[in-house]
């Protein structure tokens, strides 16, 4: 058995309305962080990353 539990097995479940609530909740709390700008240099590295990575594929 895993830790996180579904409705197939009886464990701990959402209804609807909560799902629904928690979604509106977590969406308010992480909206401003995303309209934050990204950091110049964690852009940077992040370019850096894609691009190394690109060289091991090919």
């Amino acid at each position: 058995m895993t830790p996180a539990h579904d409705a197939q097995d009886n464990g701990p479940s959402l209804d609807a309305l909560a799902r629904e609530r928690l979604g509106r909740q977590l969406q308010a709390l992480y909206e401003p962080v995303l309209d934050e700008g990204l950091d110049p240099r964690l852009a940077e590295l992040l370019r850096q990353l894609d691009r190394d990575r690109q060289g091991e594929e090919g």
